[in-house]
């Protein structure tokens, strides 16, 4: 309880950030109609914050039919171990398409966020899914229910662009979600994929129904000094309103809309024919409902009241005798749910409805029900158990019995959840500690951007506060933070990118697959002492099954042989189609180009600008490019350079000669591969990041640490050497053409066990 109220303010102080008072106002208030009516996203994740499988998209008004296909299929989910949230059509972000996995449009009319929305959702490898529990997807259909004839122009006009831009979603979905076979056979001309997900009784009506029967059977039964003063009054209202019953039968239709009127005119025949040889039989109707003329001599036993709240619905129908189900045989009622026959069975009332749709598949006629195919029929039928009070419970029992076991969100979890895991692409979290540029930022995008156009769902989670997107190379990346987002959802495989990321991926459990991508000997970014030098070190022995993988040679070789982990490896590509190589003259001022973070003592970028210190001025001009650290004091720098958008940085190397690089340390130093992509000469100090790609005086010149004369010589050597330069030039070029990402991305697909869907 404590971490529910933590997790609630913490919601709610994020709310206040963002959106202000008047949005988090509405936000609370929703929550608390949420809790009074028996909503069951009990632990009130806000759908813009938290990251979960599946979003509900509701585009219904209608309280009934929204319960069923948007709640009650959250509760499903819930069973079989999916959390989901919902929200309003109308309310609908672009922004949430990075926090789900799964979308499901129930009734949502066309807008064009929608349409954005789903355009989105499919490029980020996102399932989109339509909900529907009735043909309200097409003219064609509606044109059928005699209702809708009788509207007036205008009104047909405004329901008929409904229907209409209904099925403009629909054909935007992958797939669709319905109730009935007859609702799955139509929805097959508009989607490839129909599954019939039936609409089943809640955790919550069940509850409800349950109690009635327990005041009909039991409680009726108790000894009254044992009950509290409260359950007397209960006790008191159950025996009036039994005694008012006495001798009395009760034919029930709960009719719904007013769509249904013609429904019950079909068996008025009937229904007239039993009044009249029965003096003790009354008709109870809730709904909209006009009552037909013919009716009118009976009508001090005919009770008519409107819509009811849900909760209301297991009384009511407890205090009927039969449950009444007719419907006209027309395509739009084939298609129509058993609702009626699960709520009556509940309460263990016995239903008589038309051998039609889904009544005709779900009821076993005189076992779980009656079912009719003409009005002989019916009055038969109805005569059966009007007469025969045990028949009447007979039915009812086996029926409750059915619905029970077969009927239920909780019983039905498992398959409609399987369904949802089956028919979702596969995603991948890389957490991350930023975003911000860096060199192995720059190979986890590209990395993600891989697997994404391979079509996976791939999400970045950050440390800090960021969210949003990152374009790579053609791919758009979701961002959300770990810090602002609340994480319910699963992930197929989840990647810590630097040490302290680890503990996200170790901790959460809805991980499949666990990976520690590796980039550098991550202990030595710390100096004796640091206590992060120890915590960086500790992740080499995680607690947990992590499969460690790796883009460096030389970090392959040092896991095995100091921590005993075996690594896979890929190795690191280039973009050639951003360095393209172009043969220097070096007949005028050369240009030499430094590039690394002066923060980081392991980049070693002081060594550099001593050794430039020895160069003549005149003859070199000196460019100095950072992400992170500026010059320090001292720094000799023609042009600086901070914080270059990556595809602007080809540029930058291609108008140097030299790249100087001096690092102590790299996992995979891309500086020296990027130079020679663009045609350039590199002098660098060789070190486990770089020896695995660079041969001396085949692609560059070597020199060691600290030997800062012979770095120098070595810049002059390529001034002066063109024999020398034509060698590097062909071998650098040489070397970036075989590191071209194009002919690498399977294997790094095959890091995450990963095969191009």
């Amino acid at each position: 309880m404590i971490l529910r109220i933590k997790k609630l303010f913490g919601k709610v102080k994020y709310s206040l950030a963002k959106d202000g008072i008047a949005k988090t106002g509405k936000r609370i208030a929703k929550f608390l109609k949420r809790k009074i009516i028996g909503g069951i996203n009990d632990e009130f994740p806000s759908p813009e914050v938290s990251y979960m499988d599946v979003l509900f998209i509701n585009g219904c008004t209608l309280p009934h039919p929204t319960r069923y296909r948007v709640t009650h299929q959250i509760e499903q989910l819930k069973a079989g171990n999916i959390l989901s949230n919902e929200i309003f059509y109308e309310d609908l972000t672009l922004e949430l398409v990075k926090n789900y996995r799964t979308f499901i449009f129930y009734r949502c009319p066309y807008t064009e966020v929608i349409g954005e929305f789903i355009k989105k959702a499919k490029k980020l490898n996102k399932s989109v899914l339509f909900d529907i529990d009735d043909l309200v997807i097409d003219t064609k259909y509606t044109d059928l229910i005699k209702y809708v004839k009788t509207m007036s122009p205008q009104d047909l006009a405004l329901y008929n662009e409904g229907v209409e831009r209904m099925r403009k979603t629909l054909l935007l979905c992958d797939g669709a979600i319905t109730t009935t076979e007859r609702l799955a056979e139509e929805l097959k001309h508009y989607v490839p994929k129909v599954y019939i997900n039936r609409n089943t009784a809640s955790s919550k009506m069940i509850q409800l129904s349950q109690l009635e029967n327990y005041y009909k059977e039991e409680f009726i039964n108790c000894k009254v000094e044992t009950l509290s003063n409260t359950q007397k009054r209960i006790l008191t209202k159950v025996k009036k309103e039994l005694s008012e019953r006495e001798g009395k039968i009760r034919l029930g239709y709960f009719s719904g809309s007013i769509t249904h009127n013609d429904d019950i005119l079909m068996i008025l025949p009937v229904v007239e024919r039993i009044l009249k040889e029965y003096p003790y039989v009354e008709l109870h109707i809730v709904g909209e409902l006009d009552i037909p003329v013919s009716l009118m001599e009976f009508k001090d036993r005919i009770k008519a009241r409107g819509f009811v709240d849900w909760q209301q619905l297991p009384h009511l129908i407890s205090s009927v005798d039969i449950n009444l189900a007719p419907l006209e045989s027309t395509i739009f009622n084939e298609a129509k749910s058993e609702n009626k026959w699960i709520e009556a069975s509940l309460v263990k009332v016995p239903t008589v409805a038309s051998n039609l749709g889904a009544f005709k598949k779900m009821m076993k006629n005189e076992v779980t029900g009656y079912l009719c195919d003409n009005n002989d029929e019916w009055y038969t039928n109805l005569i059966k158990l009007i007469e025969d009070k045990k028949l009447r419970r007979k039915i009812g029992k086996a029926a409750y019995e059915e619905v029970l076991e077969n009927c239920t969100t909780i019983y039905n979890g498992y398959k409609f959840a399987k369904y949802i895991i089956d028919n979702r692409r596969p995603n991948l979290m890389f957490v991350m500690p930023s975003v911000q540029i860096s060199g192995g930022v720059l190979v986890i995008l590209k990395h993600a951007a891989i697997l994404q156009s391979a079509g996976i769902d791939v999400t970045l989670i950050t440390q800090g506060q960021e969210t949003g997107y990152v374009d790579k190379d053609g791919a758009i990346l979701p961002v959300l933070s770990d810090k602002n987002n609340l994480y319910y959802g699963t992930f197929d495989k989840g990647v810590a990118t630097l040490w302290s990321t680890l503990t996200f991926v170790t901790q959460y459990e809805h991980i499949k697959e666990k990976f520690y991508f590796v980039q550098n000997f991550e202990t030595d970014f710390y100096e004796w002492g640091h206590i992060f030098k120890v915590q960086a070190n500790q992740t080499y022995n995680p607690s947990v099954d992590v499969k460690f993988i790796t883009i460096s040679a030389w970090c392959k070789d040092w896991l095995e042989k100091k921590y005993g982990r075996r690594a896979d490896y890929a190795p690191n590509g280039l973009d050639l189609t951003l360095f393209k190589p172009h043969k220097r003259k070096l007949d005028g001022k050369i240009k030499i180009l430094i590039e690394g973070n002066s923060e980081d003592y392991y980049k070693n970028v002081d060594e550099s600008f001593k050794i430039v210190d020895l160069l003549d001025k005149d003859k070199y001009e000196i460019w100095y490019l950072s992400y992170q650290g500026t010059p320090k004091k001292g720094y000799y720098v023609d042009r600086f350079m901070h914080k270059v958008p990556y595809e602007e940085v080809s540029k930058i190397y291609g108008e140097c000669d030299i790249l100087l690089k001096t690092s102590i340390l790299e996992s995979f130093s891309y500086p020296p591969l990027e130079m020679m992509g663009t045609g350039g000469y590199v002098v660098v100090a060789p070190n486990g990041g770089n020896i695995e790609y660079l041969v001396d005086r085949e692609n560059c010149l070597f020199y060691s640490h600290d030997d800062l004369s012979t770095a120098v010589n070595a810049i002059e050597e390529i001034r002066n050497d063109l024999s020398l330069q034509e060698k590097l030039y062909a071998g650098g070029v040489k070397t970036a053409k075989e590191r071209d990402w194009n002919n690498i991305e399977d294997t790094v697909l095959s890091l995450y066990n990963i095969s191009r869907q």
